[in-house]
């Protein structure tokens, strides 16, 4: 039987209710936040590079002209690794460049003759940090070091510095901006993602590229992972029969040139 000398079974109820209304307000900030930050992200297209170019300049070697062309640029990050080899094979055979996002620590250091066959052979040598670390979450002497010590060490290899760099997991501010454009680096994302870092399913990595691609397209693969270096030659081929040339990330913004400190995607 109820009481008044009972405590209310509403008000012990609320106060559950509240902490659960005050942990979900909290989520959504949290989350418009986030959303608030990557719609902030400016970023330039590459027609939009090449539509900035100079009337005078030029297409890069390579006898390209994207402005023509249905062009789309394959990248491939976090290497080199042992699929690496195989990988640079297939590109040879098929006589296809790519641009290689190069991590430092137990990659560049461990696959120096790799990094050289990537330059040697006419692919783009580009930066992903030396350990692959959220560069939003590090202070800006941290964030310098994760880009120059792979700058450093590529140009070891191949006699020159890189001036692209992808953020590992895309995630970038105004601080890494600033910090680019400090080193003579411009930042490169992406607009096809297979999420290969989920499935060594090479099928369905293929399936996604294919359903993704557009003109002016770029490819983010990684060849640190099983499946993804064998789904390389159905992706080529298929490209290729809907009319697509492959390029570099540099012959892709040509005759634009990609800016310090700009992002492109």
């Amino acid at each position: 039987m109820y009481s008044r000398d009972m405590p209310s079974l509403t008000k012990k109820m609320k106060k559950p209710w509240a902490w659960l209304c005050a942990a979900a307000a909290l989520v959504v900030a949290a989350s418009l936040v986030a959303f608030s930050q990557y719609v902030r992200l400016e970023t330039t297209s590459p027609s939009a590079a090449r539509a900035q170019a100079t009337s005078t300049a030029r297409t890069l070697s390579g006898g390209v002209d994207c402005r023509e062309a249905k062009c789309v640029a394959l990248t491939f990050d976090a290497g080199p690794s042992e699929h690496s080899a195989r990988l640079l094979d297939i590109l040879k055979e098929k006589d296809v460049p790519a641009t290689f996002f190069l991590l430092g620590k137990r990659h560049i250091e461990k696959y120096p003759e790799l990094v050289e066959r990537m330059a040697d052979e006419g692919h783009e040598v580009a930066n992903h940090t030396w350990d692959h670390k959220r560069l939003t979450e590090l202070e800006p002497d941290e964030i310098r070091d994760e880009i120059e010590r792979p700058n450093k060490a590529i140009e070891r290899i191949v006699g020159r510095r890189p001036t692209l760099m992808r953020p590992p997991q895309g995630r970038t501010d105004d601080t890494v901006h600033d910090i680019c454009r400090e080193l003579g680096m411009s930042e490169i994302l992406w607009s096809v993602t297979a999420k290969d870092y989920k499935t060594d399913d090479s099928e369905l990595i293929e399936q996604r590229v294919l359903d993704q691609t557009e003109r002016d397209g770029i490819i983010l693969l990684h060849d640190i992972y099983d499946g993804t270096v064998p789904a390389v030659p159905g992706i080529i081929d298929a490209l290729k029969e809907r009319g697509f040339v492959f390029v570099t990330v540099p012959q892709l913004l040509a005759p634009g040139k990609a800016e310090p400190g700009k992002v492109y995607r």
